[in-house]
């Protein structure tokens, strides 16, 4: 099924039910669903061809060393099986956490998300377009985690397509946090491009204009209010020169929605048309295209604009009202509202954001241009 469906030039989608009965806790920021929110959203929009849809494998305890150390993928299992950590893998392995706490599916979970860029990387093997908004947690490191991020799976999904012969890869982040566990991994290495746009002074504080990864890492923190037009600044002006000159076999896109205005984690301004205007752009520079989820922290922004950047990548059509089961699942998630903050009506009726657009500010325009000329 994986070879007819990439033969007839059809994007697949990977998804699992694991995301929907599963959560890092009420009261961390990942509580919110997101996955199964953009699942209900696409098949609610009739947005799902047959076969186009693949349940996402759980990679294999062996498979994660590809990259992570066996005694964290060890103590990642052991941390699930028993329910808690000791002081020891806490300071080790980062687990058991604020940030990375254990909770009854915290193996089953990531391992499936690595799954599923595994399956990604072989679908795309003679050309294609996957989607795997599961994906995207990239700052996770070799032996510990980091970040809500329990494994890497841009990392091991950048190593399966290496294995698959297919070397020359870009990756393009636009999450608003810096993808410091995929520039760990791939830093200085020649035939992998890594492009970031992330806000500035922001966690984990990575990335820095001067950070150049060894010479293969474009970094551009970006001021709080980042909008629309600046963003097809850095678009234009950055990414897409830079991955036209990788002449990459593989490109890889890192879609978080943090960015966007109403994330409650970050103070940059963009409209989901950003990221669909990102995939569309994106698209014709290589024979083979990934796109990865990754942050997002507002139940709303983040379903909706993952189901929009599947619409961009299967060619559907955006309708500026949502036909009422759609709608109904975003009224379905009032559950999730944040603490004195109402939900404007246009987050339950349609996918589209107004545009933001504004002026592109001169120390961006400076930025951009000092990559441009490295």
């Amino acid at each position: 099924m994986a070879a007819e469906t990439h033969a007839a030039g059809i994007p697949a989608f990977i998804g699992s039910e694991i995301y929907r009965r599963s959560s890092y806790g009420a009261w961390h920021p990942l509580r919110v669903p997101r996955v199964s929110t953009v699942i209900d959203l696409v098949r609610a929009m009739g947005w799902l061809a047959p076969g186009q849809y693949r349940t996402s494998p759980r990679a294999k305890p062996a498979a994660l060393t590809l990259w992570h150390t066996p005694e964290y993928v060890a103590a990642l299992q052991r941390a699930e099986a028993e329910g808690a950590v000791n002081d020891e893998v806490r300071a080790r392995h980062g687990l058991g956490t604020t940030s990375n706490p254990v909770f009854p599916e915290m193996f089953r979970r990531p391992a499936t998300s690595a799954g599923a860029v595994m399956l990604a990387a072989e679908l795309v093997r003679d050309g294609g377009v996957v989607y795997s908004p599961a994906g995207g947690t990239h700052h996770g490191l070799a032996d510990r985690a980091n970040g809500f991020c329990y494994l890497n799976d841009p990392v091991l999904c950048m190593l399966v397509l290496r294995r698959f012969g297919l070397r020359r890869i870009a990756y393009v982040d636009i999450d608003a946090h810096h993808c410091d566990g995929v520039e760990a991994a791939f830093a200085g290495d020649e035939e992998a491009l890594l492009v970031s746009v992330h806000e500035e002074r922001r966690w984990p504080f990575t990335g820095a204009l001067e950070d150049d990864g060894g010479g293969n890492c474009f970094n551009l923190p970006v001021s709080r209010g980042f909008n629309d037009t600046e963003m097809r600044a850095a678009l234009e002006g950055l990414i897409l020169p830079r991955v036209a000159a990788h002449r990459p076999e593989v490109v890889i896109l890192q879609c978080g929605a943090d960015a966007l205005a109403e994330d409650p984690l970050s103070r940059l301004a963009l409209s989901n048309n950003a990221h669909r205007e990102v995939v569309r752009a994106l698209r014709p520079l290589a024979p083979r295209l990934i796109v990865l989820g990754g942050g997002g922290y507002n139940a709303w922004s983040v379903g909706r604009c993952w189901a929009g950047v599947w619409a961009a990548l299967a060619g559907h059509e955006v309708p500026d009202r949502l036909p009422a089961e759609a709608e109904a699942v975003l009224r379905g998630l009032d559950g999730f509202r944040q603490r004195g903050r109402e939900v404007e009506e246009a987050l339950y009726t349609t996918l589209l954001d107004p545009p933001r657009e504004g002026e592109v500010r001169a120390e961006l325009r400076d930025r951009i241009g000092r990559l441009a000329r490295r």
